[in-house]
């Protein structure tokens, strides 16, 4: 499948295509399995006359949803001598929303239609308006919400419904808020398990225990967020993603005295947390 297409990361790159021709798109060869880092292998110096896409494999996960929240890992490198530029695989992934706006209109056009799991490769020429080198890229389609086993909620913890898309609803708490942090997963992810210093990235919803009332939310933001735990973030929150998994759903209670409070904020805080990926502190070899 090939797609005019422009590329657009953040503040980290700028690619612009041209219209596309009736040439065949240069041959690149892709391999790697699902979730790992791919493989490009293409003569260099790769001439690049058109902008073209290609699906590699198709997504077996919920498809993307216009003005929804979409996450990638990808790999980019200089289509002359197939160095790296940059990669998101031993980091963090992108996070965005799938908009004209915030993707171009063409990485729009890219990601349209296309499912959770796929991986697709970019085939992108220089341009004297946002790039100065020809590129090659691939782009893995990632998961923005949890998946896997439901776990039977504890009782007296607040109950939690899910939207279509996933988007936790979380019900006003009852009763006397715990004195201590509560952690409590609802879905048991198979991923990594996350690590004391990990950078994670994740969707969640936040609400105070008092009234119910709404604090935080990722969801309404429109895209998922990275952080390092124990930088800057709540304590409490930092401390019960920890030997969490990827690909969970957790609900953490926290009350002020282990980290809830912060500014005006005196209540006790419920948040319900999709871990989306993480990414472990290196090991320290001895």
């Amino acid at each position: 499948m090939r797609r005019l297409l422009v590329a657009v990361l953040a503040a980290a790159l700028l690619l612009a295509g041209c219209s596309p021709g009736d040439d065949p798109a240069p041959d690149v060869q892709v391999s790697g399995d699902a979730g790992q880092v791919p493989t490009l292998v293409y003569r260099h110096p790769l001439v690049i006359e058109h902008a073209t896409s290609e699906v590699i494999w198709e997504g077996s996960g919920p498809r993307l949803v216009d003005g929804g929240p979409v996450l990638i890992n990808y790999r980019l490198e200089k289509a002359t001598d197939a160095s790296l530029v940059k990669e998101t695989y031993s980091q963090v992934p992108k996070p965005s929303t799938l908009t004209p706006e915030t993707l171009s209109e063409d990485l729009y056009d890219a990601l349209s239609g296309e499912s959770v799991g796929a991986r697709i490769l970019l085939v992108l020429p220089a341009t004297s308006v946002t790039s100065s080198f020809a590129s090659v890229m691939v782009v893995d389609v990632l998961p923005t919400r949890a998946s896997g086993e439901a776990v039977p909620p504890r009782e007296g913890m607040p109950a939690v419904t899910l939207a279509d898309d996933g988007e936790p609803s979380i019900a006003a708490p009852q009763g006397e808020a715990p004195a201590d942090l509560m952690v409590q997963a609802l879905i048991k992810g198979d991923g990594v398990q996350v690590e004391e210093g990990a950078t994670v990235t994740v969707q969640y919803s936040g609400v105070r225990w008092s009234d119910g009332s709404a604090y935080d939310s990722t969801w309404t933001q429109g895209e998922p967020k990275s952080f390092d735990l124990g930088a800057g973030i709540l304590p409490g929150l930092a401390e019960g993603l920890v030997q969490q998994t990827v690909g969970s759903q957790v609900m953490l209670v926290i009350p002020p005295m282990v980290g809830a409070a912060e500014g005006d904020e005196v209540d006790t805080l419920v948040f319900v947390v999709d871990i989306l990926a993480a990414s472990n502190p290196p090991v320290e070899q001895g």
